[in-house]
């Protein structure tokens, strides 16, 4: 079973459908072969498992969608359900993102603690990292889990479109769990009218600015990558990864959305000894564009770039 559903219950996680977490957790890490992820999915607002018609273990988060219009599997698309042995386990957690934005945030930082303590556990069962790919408020659970998990526990986290800001990312990094953590900020001047949204509604409980705007200064452990930024993604094709063109000025789903994000993605956090972070930081261009280049200027004249992915190792 490549697919568990955990969801978080306030701060606690529990298996989809239970009370607890009991021992399938236990018995999955102990089934793993070597060297095979576990990789953590977190879904971003609108999203809750305890609402039938909003359940994103019947959307994004499942093998199978339901809905199809405008809808990937993340599990299939990061290489499981594929029937080899090795493709190592896929958890998909759940987390109550309704009713307002205000909301929705103050329970993010909930469900990071029971993220935390999922994480913690599997670092009590093995020695392999858990690594994350979160989209929207879902980068909120992602870097609260990170930080309060035990250091060393939190491998590479891919943030999608971040609806959160620069200083609690920051504190995530100075955190014991944040600190050998790896974080790759997947941002898109298509979100920018997004991030303004998170600014003006949030500032005054989360900070000033948001992660669109990447950080303010270079962290070892920290890269802003831009997808709808045209050196960056010739680049990538250096590196084997050809990233679809930029069709829209607005877009908060294009992080995965975006034709071949995903064999990227599945790349980075299943052999991340081919793509350290030292050659992505000297190979990826920084800084990328500004803030509502997009919305205010044609897309720049680049030759269409194929965009299959590239199969999963």
């Amino acid at each position: 079973m490549p697919l568990m559903q955990i969801n978080a219950v306030r701060d606690r996680p529990v298996l989809s459908g239970t009370t607890t977490l009991g021992k399938s957790l236990d018995q999955h890490i102990a089934a793993l072969p070597a060297k095979a992820p576990i990789i953590v999915l977190v879904h971003g607002y609108k999203f809750s498992p305890f609402d039938q018609r909003r359940d994103p273990h019947e959307n994004i988060l499942s093998m199978e969608p339901k809905s199809r219009l405008g809808v990937v599997s993340w599990p299939r698309h990061l290489g499981f359900g594929r029937g080899r042995a090795d493709e190592g386990l896929c958890i998909g957690f759940g987390w109550k993102a309704r009713g307002t934005f205000w909301q929705a945030y103050r329970e993010a930082d909930l469900a990071g603690a029971a993220l935390a303590e999922v994480i913690a556990r599997v670092a009590e069962r093995t020695d392999r990292k858990v690594h994350l790919v979160a989209h929207s408020l879902g980068a909120r659970v992602a870097l609260a889990g990170i930080a309060a998990s035990p250091a060393g526990a939190a491998g590479r986290c891919i943030l999608m479109a971040a609806a959160e800001f620069q200083a609690p990312a920051l504190q995530c990094l100075g955190a014991a769990g944040g600190y050998r953590a790896e974080i790759i900020n997947i941002t898109s001047r298509e979100n920018d009218f997004f991030d303004l949204m998170v600014e003006r509604l949030i500032r005054p409980l989360g900070g000033v600015r948001a992660l669109g705007a990447g950080l303010p200064e270079a962290r070892r452990n920290w890269l802003d990558l831009q997808i709808d930024h045209t050196p960056t993604r010739i680049a990538l094709v250096g590196l084997g990864h050809r990233i679809a063109e930029p069709q829209r000025r607005i877009c908060h789903w294009s992080g995965y959305l975006r034709p071949g994000l995903f064999g990227l993605y599945s790349d980075l956090l299943r052999q991340p000894e081919t793509l350290p972070m030292s050659l992505l930081k000297a190979l990826l261009p920084v800084p990328g564009d500004r803030r509502w280049s997009r919305l205010l200027s044609p897309p720049a004249g680049l030759p269409p770039l194929p965009f299959t992915r590239k199969a999963s190792s």
